[in-house]
């Protein structure tokens, strides 16, 4: 047992670390017309769940170590969910900004970030409506162990 709690996220990683800062466009960005773009719609204005599943995504696929949304450890049964402009994770509500840190080899993690093509497309909305992305190294970060519960509540052996 005690072999499998690093790769059960159980234990604390430490090490070079990104944190990449997700925000919702500032107020009056529902008023911007930008020529050749579309006139900017409040869904267009807001982080969503795939915005910050792709950076999530994006992470492991850079060699992400550990990973922390929020002040919440993700291992292998977090999952990320939003409703209407907050998140929620493992019951717990988080507004904008979201901050999304890997621990990880900073420059694999950096162009893992830059190759996702969610994550373009997210930027194209950065450019023209003004939302809130940003990417940021840390030469030390501490992600510690989950605490949650371990328990599947709706698994099943499958016949």
């Amino acid at each position: 047992m005690d072999r499998l709690q690093g790769p059960a996220g159980l234990l604390p990683v430490s090490g070079p670390a990104v944190t990449v800062t997700l925000d919702d466009a500032p107020p009056g960005a529902i008023n911007k017309r930008i020529p050749g773009l579309p006139e900017p719609q409040p869904d267009f204005l807001v982080v969503h769940q795939q915005d910050v599943q792709a950076v999530v995504n994006a992470l492991w696929a850079g060699g992400a170590q550990a990973i922390q949304v929020m002040d919440q450890r993700l291992i292998s049964l977090s999952a990320v969910r939003c409703v209407g402009n907050t998140l929620i994770l493992r019951g717990r509500v988080y507004s904008p900004p979201y901050k999304i840190t890997a621990v990880g080899d900073p420059d694999r993690l950096r162009a893992a970030l830059e190759a996702s093509e969610p994550l373009r497309i997210y930027r194209e909305y950065v450019r023209a409506y003004g939302l809130g992305y940003q990417v940021d190294e840390r030469s030390s970060a501490t992600i510690p162990g989950y605490q949650g519960s371990l328990d599947l509540k709706y698994a099943r052996v499958p016949e």
